[in-house]
């Protein structure tokens, strides 16, 4: 059997806010299917959910999105005036260059180039 990849869903507190956040950096249309559940289709790329559970987040995420763009740093800094936050500095090596990020409920993605 092989599958594909409907959409990535995220556990959040707040669907209705966390989807636009989301909109903002991937682009797409933000849908609020429910108080519980909200979407994003971003161009060239899966749906994006966002389900509110009760629990909040406590650690570090297992999987995280990396999105290519062409200057880490400006990214960073205008996602950080959307509500994200920056985790340490820009990394570069040899293969390019990277800013760990948060978003508004501490969801860790990062900032690529290379």
């Amino acid at each position: 059997m092989r599958a594909h990849v409907q959409e990535i869903v995220l556990d959040c507190a707040d669907p209705a806010a966390l989807v636009r956040f989301w909109a903002g950096l991937l682009g797409g249309t933000p849908v609020d299917r429910s108080g519980d559940w909200s979407y994003v289709d971003p161009p060239e790329f899966v749906r994006i959910a966002f389900q509110r559970v009760p629990e909040g987040k406590t650690v570090k995420n297992r999987v995280h999105l990396d999105l290519a763009v062409a200057d880490p740093d400006a990214a960073a800094v205008e996602a950080v005036g959307s509500g994200a936050a920056r985790v340490g500095d820009v990394v570069t090596d040899e293969q390019g260059s990277f800013q760990v990020m948060r978003d508004p409920e501490g969801n860790e993605f990062c900032f690529v180039t290379g």
